[in-house]
Order: C-alpha cells, then sequence, then structure tokens
C-alpha cells in the first residue's frame, strides 16, 4: 500500500466517488433493458457494473481498506438519489419529462434500493476479502477471490430485492435466470478483461507515483 500525502489522498477519493456514481446510475438504468446471450436472459447492467470493483480493488491496493470504505459511505445516497432520478426520467428509454418526478414510480425505486443494499453488501464484501489477501505475492489472487465474491453478493442481492414478484411480469418471472447469467458474464469479462486491466493499472500506477516521489526527493 501506498501513503500519499493529504491532497493526492483526497483528489484519489473523490475521483473514485464520481466514478461510482457514474457506474451505478448507468447500470440502474441499464438494467432496465433485458436482453438475450447465446439463447440466456440478461440485462445491458451487467457489462458496466464490474468497472466498479475494478476501480475499488485499485483503492484498497494503493490507499488502504479505510479510504475505500470512505469511497462506498459517499457514494451510496447520492448514488441511490441520482439513479432514481435518472431512471424515472428515461424509463425503458424515453423522455418522460419532469413531470414523472412528480408521481412516486414504485419500479424504479425498488430498483434504486435494491441496487444501495447490493452495492454496500457487494463493496464492503470486496474490500474485505481483497484487504486478507493483497499481501500474497501473487498480486491478482486478491482481485479474482474478491471479485467473485463481492460480484456474487451484489447480483444476487439486487435481483432478488429489485424483481422478486415485482409489477414487471417478464422480470418477475425470469429473475433468477437473468441474475445467474448476469453473474457468469461479470466473472468472465472480470477473468479475462479486468482483472489483467486491474494488473496494468497498478504497474502504471506504480511507476508514476514512484517517480513522483523521486522527484519531490529532489
Amino acid at each position: 500500500m501506498l501513503v500519499l500525502s493529504g491532497p493526492r489522498q483526497r483528489v484519489a477519493v473523490v475521483t473514485l466517488i464520481a466514478f461510482h456514481i457514474f457506474i451505478v446510475i448507468a447500470s440502474n438504468y441499464l438494467v432496465q433493458f433485458p436482453m438475450q446471450l447465446f439463447g440466456w436472459q440478461t440485462t445491458w447492467g451487467a457489462f458496466s457494473f464490474p468497472f466498479i470493483f475494478l476501480a475499488t480493488d485499485l483503492t484498497v491496493r494503493l490507499l488502504g481498506k479505510q479510504p475505500a470504505r470512505r469511497v462506498i459511505a459517499y457514494v451510496m445516497l447520492p448514488a441511490l438519489l441520482v439513479s432514481y432520478v435518472v431512471s424515472v426520467l428515461f424509463q425503458e428509454g424515453s423522455f418522460h419529462g419532469a413531470g414523472a418526478l412528480l408521481v412516486l414510480n414504485t419500479f424504479v425505486l425498488r430498483i434504486s434500493l435494491a441496487s444501495f443494499a447490493a452495492y454496500a453488501v457487494g463493496q464492503l464484501a470486496d474490500i474485505q476479502v481483497f484487504d486478507r489477501l493483497r499481501r500474497l505475492k501473487q498480486w491478482w489472487v486478491a482481485p479474482t477471490a474478491s471479485t467473485v465474491l463481492g460480484n456474487l453478493l451484489d447480483t444476487f442481492v439486487f435481483f432478488a430485492i429489485a424483481f422478486w414478484a415485482s409489477s414487471n411480469t417478464f422480470m418477475a418471472e425470469h429473475w433468477v435466470e437473468i441474475a445467474v447469467v448476469d453473474y457468469v458474464i461479470k466473472i468472465l469479462i472480470s477473468l479475462l478483461l479486468f482483472i489483467p486491466l486491474y494488473g496494468l493499472l497498478l504497474n502504471a500506477l506504480l511507476r508514476y507515483l514512484a517517480g513522483q516521489a523521486a522527484s519531490a526527493a529532489h
């Protein structure tokens, strides 16, 4: 773990908070759109959410567990509120106008609350597992284990809260299948793309920060 100066750590935390909020909003919107992949039901949200685990694992590696937890704490409420507003305004891909916000949309609210709960559970589990394993010599063990467990908890907490006995008959009927396929897609994307990307970004950041420290020393 690197110890960044106060200003640099604040900039890193603020940047991560903004990134997390953006991904949560995008994923909550995209999860409204079912799609078929090789005959299995899933949603477009499965392709965006793994970015959060990449960012969280880099946070724990570079800043430590407590700054990563601060990111989660600061993200939850703004992400809940903004994702509800965006999803109501653009439900099912159509702009419904500001008047749509005057009526409580229980379907979208349920998705937002499910995202709130799933995000907290999945990210805190990810941080805990990663922090315990990050000292291993094999750099890939910590992000792989934390991503597998974090995504498992996040996916099934989200779909169970959002779509069990939902007013959307399609999602109510297929949520278990969709959750399983979403989880498999997230893991495949993470293992094939995000874990290697994590390694590349980690090395690049370490070289950059080491260069900055050397320059400051001179």
